[in-house]
């Protein structure tokens, strides 16, 4: 019995509190593709439409929407022939109904951080100097989130700053959930052979963000994230959220000290809502915003005594004692000391007491037995975390026991290339566009076909395609370069790279397509079998229509050239 108890007393002690619930709750919800992490791939269905209030990476394989920081950045690349309407939109739903209490509550980034700050160790308390590099994530969202998309969307380029350079959601839940899947380590899915430069900073910026979790708290939402940076400027308007009543107010401080966020105040842009302020006031000066809506008065403001019920209090009228003047026989008792007095009085009371009022009481007295009626906050709050689970368990079952939308043979070097028709770019009349003409596999049989998947925010991409064009040049009669383009563009001429002015001019077997675009993934590089945004790809195809070779990745000079000579033998 004593291991059972202390199994009991050690759950208890342990037991998450509901806002942890709440987060872990999230995280399931915002990754309900369970499937994605076995399989290796990434969910492209049309809830990737929808963005989740917090930060959940796109790549993620288990993401079922889309990252509103993300979304926001590939909207501003566009901002030269679009406005961002949706997101700027969104988001500021979010803000004014949340605000930064998202970042309390609903963010995964968030509570891998508060996780790790668990681990036992020396903690860095905040400070003057880490009130001041909290406005670094400002600069942040200024430069990588807004500037540079922008300025790159001018160019013609997609350049989503934040995410290509700093974000660990993507580096974790993006990159390595798909690189550390043994499906993705070999064939036409090998995205070892990618990692480059830019990977290599991001995971360093990952491990210092760990580190620094288990030393500083939410080191990551102080100090670098952008999107708390957006909430936290929703934070004085929005419905939910922590409230401060000055009026109650004494100004000992406790709230600001308890708190492990560099405020200044509750409820400022640095305030994240998760309620521990409440706890720890002792004016009871600090609430709920809302609160008075779901809550009754009775539960917020009185302080009821067990098994006592108010309202039969209040039924029972106080005892009329009518009083008269003393006359000479009650001398005597008048002049008995006041203990004497009190206990006449009392014992008088006692018979002038109506009957009723005794029968009443003795009622309310059995009406205290067990057998009480939940009250009605009760029934709401289980109702709420029916409801939840409900949602959960339909979201588990729909991403995960839905058949694959395009099941499809493993594609490999022998297998035989899949045929396409796609759409050319080139020149009509002074103009470089997209034309009605189309380009097809079966048009080059009979000779090798370079296939290359580029985009314009893949700078892999745009370095290599030079190179590939030199090699086209060096056997302009034997083999035919299609590099097709992964993305949609109103005006083809801004993506062309600049670094050699003869781009255009270059001989006949060099072709310009446009993937078909579905969801905002070619489907063309997904029929070859390629994991989709990890761009650059390259597949070789023989005489013969076969795949002579594949890689996920840059592919240099010397070794597209070996690989081109091979085909050729």
């Amino acid at each position: 019995m004593k291991a059972f108890t202390k199994i009991k007393n050690w759950i208890v002690n342990h037991w998450p509190s509901r806002r942890r619930i709440i987060q872990l709750y999230t995280f399931l919800l915002y990754n309900a593709n369970i499937k994605g992490y076995i399989n290796g791939t990434i969910y492209k269905g049309t809830s990737k439409y929808a963005c989740v209030p917090g930060m959940n990476c796109y790549s993620c394989p288990g993401a079922v929407g889309a990252c509103p920081l993300g979304a926001l950045q590939n909207a501003l690349n566009s901002s030269t022939t679009t406005t961002a309407y949706y997101m700027f939109g969104i988001i500021a739903l979010f803000g004014l109904i949340f605000a930064r209490t998202i970042c309390g509550f609903l963010c995964p980034v968030g509570l891998g951080q508060e996780l790790l700050h668990k681990v036992r160790s020396p903690k860095v308390k905040k400070s003057r100097y880490t009130r001041v590099l909290s406005y670094l994530k400002y600069v942040i969202l200024v430069v990588l989130v807004i500037g540079l998309p922008i300025m790159y969307s001018m160019e013609g380029a997609t350049v989503p700053g934040f995410c290509k350079y700093i974000c660990p959601a993507g580096t974790f839940e993006g990159g390595l959930s798909l690189i550390l899947n043994p499906l993705n380590q070999s064939g036409s899915r090998n995205l070892l052979d990618m990692l480059g430069p830019i990977f290599t900073w991001k995971f360093c910026v990952l491990v210092v963000i760990i580190v620094a979790s288990v030393f500083l708290y939410r080191p990551f939402c102080r100090f670098l994230c952008p999107l708390g940076a957006i909430y936290g400027f929703f934070n004085r308007f929005a419905l939910i959220g922590v409230k401060l009543d000055q009026n109650k107010c004494n100004d000992c401080g406790l709230c600001v000290t308890h708190c492990k966020m560099d405020v200044k105040h509750v409820g400022d842009h640095e305030c994240i809502n998760c309620g521990e302020c409440i706890k720890v006031c002792p004016a009871k000066a600090i609430s709920w915003k809302g609160s008075k809506i779901f809550v009754r008065d009775n539960d917020i403001g009185v302080a009821v005594t067990e098994n006592v019920d108010i309202r039969s209090l209040t039924s029972i009228k106080p005892m009329e004692i009518t009083p008269t003047l003393p006359t000479e026989k009650d001398e005597g008792v008048m002049m008995s000391s006041e203990g004497q007095v009190a206990e006449n009085i009392e014992v008088a009371a006692a018979v002038e007491q109506p009957a009723q009022t005794q029968e009443h009481t003795t009622l309310h007295t059995e009406q205290r037995a067990p057998k009480q009626k939940r009250p009605k906050k009760f029934w709401i709050e289980l109702s709420a975390w029916i409801l939840a689970l409900a949602v959960l368990l339909s979201a588990l079952l729909y991403f995960n026991l839905q058949p694959d939308q395009n099941p499809q043979e493993e594609i490999g070097v022998g297998s035989a290339a899949p045929t396409f028709t796609l759409q050319k770019y080139g020149y009509e009349g002074a103009r470089y566009k997209l034309l009605d003409e189309t380009v097809s596999l079966t048009d080059f049989a009979g000779k090798v076909v370079v296939v290359n998947f580029w985009a314009t925010w893949c700078g892999p991409c745009v370095a290599e395609l030079p190179e590939f064009a030199e090699i086209a040049e060096l056997y302009q009669d034997e083999i035919i370069l299609l590099a097709i383009h992964g993305e949609i563009t109103d005006n083809p001429a801004l993506w062309l790279p600049t670094s050699r002015p003869e781009w255009l001019s270059w001989s006949d077997n060099v072709y310009f397509l446009q993937d078909n675009i579905v969801n905002r993934i070619g489907t063309t590089c997904i029929d070859y079998g390629f994991v989709t945004g990890t761009l650059p790809c390259t597949a070789i195809v023989g005489k013969d229509g076969t795949i002579t070779y594949m890689r996920n990745g840059s592919l240099d000079y010397n070794t597209l050239l070996s690989e081109v000579q091979k085909a050729l033998a």
